[in-house]
């Protein structure tokens, strides 16, 4: 069984990272234009060279239909292009636009200096071994998100 404690402060760490990423979004001037659910599939195209449908629906927890959704309102917006695959023609393959790859590194970018920003201001050292725990548990929750 997980230790309670440390089940809360990832709950809180996950806040947090949401908020940080919702500032971020902000400070790139795109807070009200996307939704968090699109942002993740910008998120999961441009770290690949390309993504089924499918296979960005199952990485953010949407149906078919719905990422086949977002992703119509990606590709509108000039940040993703949906073609078929040439393998399969039933299946589409996303990849982020030029546009949706600098908005997905400026807003990463952006949250990445506010983590940088924060940890600086702590008044002790993390522990030995943090970064391996948290690489850790980050395997972990990637494999089930």
């Amino acid at each position: 069984m997980a230790d309670a404690r440390v089940v809360e402060a990832l709950e809180r760490l996950v806040t947090a990272a949401v908020g940080l990423t919702t500032v971020a979004l902000g400070e790139a001037g795109v807070a009200s234009e996307l939704t968090l659910p699109q942002w993740r599939i910008l998120v999961v195209v441009a770290q690949s060279d390309g993504s089924r449908v499918g296979e960005v629906a199952a990485r953010i927890g949407v149906s078919l239909p719905a990422a086949s959704r977002l992703v119509r309102r990606l590709e509108r917006r000039g940040l993703v292009t949906a073609i078929r695959d040439e393998r399969d023609r039933r299946a589409t393959i996303v990849r982020p636009t030029e546009a949706g790859f600098r908005l997905w590194e400026d807003v990463a970018g952006r949250r990445r200096r506010r983590l940088v920003a924060a940890l600086e201001v702590l008044q002790e050292p993390l522990p030995a071994g943090f970064g391996r725990g948290l690489e850790l548990v980050v395997g972990v929750l990637e494999k089930r998100a």
